[in-house]
């Protein structure tokens, strides 16, 4: 593989992704929530997560979200600005920061999410913060998800404006379905309508068949989960035009801490899909899983920016992935030779 992030025109070429930065709070290793009155602050969100390892790989990636203008919203926009994301785009207002706590799961208890986002900064400005055709001007790549419509009409208003705007400015659309049902919960939203129209300007879907499911309305209930993806991918691929690439991870746990990894990659081609996999991958003993499905998306859009082929975009997205389960917090830290140097059966001896 061949890292492009160094070619001539790499700087306009840029990645935009754009969503809520939120700082995660976490009690220490294996204790709930309050059990001891410490907790542990990380900056997150999805797609800062991915603004940061696409850095990292060396993509030219900006961040655009809006941050309350204080202490938390400042150190926010600097823990991602020294991984090389370009935070520019950055609006400062008044606010509040957005929060989410997490207990991480232990054995067989799953990790469990709290949420402390609504009145944020960006909950309450983003629909009017941006002028959508210039933040999108030199951009290749727009990275969203469904987060962002999630957290309420204003957010619904500006992630189907963006990229109406990016499909009208030619530049491709990345979307991770992301559905975040806790806050779709917290307001009369509708989902199926408003990621819908997220969808019909996609160029890549990071989901799987429960997305297209409730977005279009349906079911696909064969009891085979490769005939489900098929069924799925069949049915966005003929409801998408513009969609030519469908990818997801596939996860078997045995446990919270022992859990196999692999990915399929779904690539219409005519009136046919073409089905790409990447092997399972053990992780033992996992020390974080939140922002794995970031890790793979950044990895597989990587590839793809880079010009790699299907297989070698879906198996660098895998093992980066695989590398988010060792580091706590929401970043990926690790670079484009780390990740393939993961690829590869170098075993795992000390290296000196």
């Amino acid at each position: 593989m061949t890292n492009t992030a160094s070619g001539p025109s790499a700087a306009s070429r840029a990645i935009l992704c754009f969503g809520e930065m939120l700082l995660r709070l976490s009690p220490n290793q294996n204790e709930l929530l309050m059990q001891s009155p410490a907790l542990t602050v990380r900056p997150g969100g999805a797609e800062a997560n991915v603004a940061v390892a696409l850095a990292r790989f060396g993509a030219p990636t900006r961040m655009a979200t809006v941050l309350p203008d204080n202490a938390l919203g400042h150190a926010a926009r600097d823990e991602v600005r020294k991984h090389g994301v370009d935070t520019t785009p950055i609006v400062f207002t008044a606010g509040r920061m957005g929060l989410y706590f997490l207990t991480p799961g232990a054995v067989r208890r799953p990790s469990e999410v709290l949420y402390d986002r609504a009145g944020s900064a960006f909950v309450e400005r983003v629909h009017t913060a941006f002028d959508w055709d210039r933040l999108l001007d030199g951009v290749e790549w727009l990275h969203a998800s469904g987060v962002t419509p999630a957290t309420g009409p204003n957010g619904s208003a500006a992630a189907v404006a963006l990229i109406e705007a990016a499909v009208r400015m030619g530049v491709k659309v990345s979307y991770d379905g992301n559905f975040r049902g806790k806050l779709w919960d917290q307001w009369d939203g509708d989902p199926p309508a408003t990621l819908g129209k997220m969808l019909a300007g996609a160029t890549v879907a990071f989901a799987d068949d429960r997305d297209f499911a409730l977005v279009l309305k349906t079911r696909f209930d064969s009891p085979d989960p490769a005939e489900r993806r098929r069924q799925a991918a069949k049915a966005a691929f003929a409801a998408f035009p513009r969609l030519e690439r469908i990818a997801c991870t596939l996860r078997v746990q045995d446990s919270v801490a022992d859990q196999a990894l692999s990915a399929v990659m779904l690539t219409r081609d005519g009136d046919s899909i073409i089905e790409t996999h990447a092997e399972a991958i053990h992780l033992s003993g996992v020390v974080d899983r939140v922002g794995g499905g970031d890790a793979f998306a950044s990895g597989v859009l990587f590839g793809l920016w880079s010009g790699w082929a299907d297989q070698q975009a879906l198996d660098f997205g895998l093992a980066a992935a695989g590398l988010k389960h060792s580091v706590p917090g929401d970043f990926n830290l690790f670079t484009a030779d780390q990740v393939q140097a993961a690829m590869g059966d170098g075993g795992f001896d000390i290296r000196r």
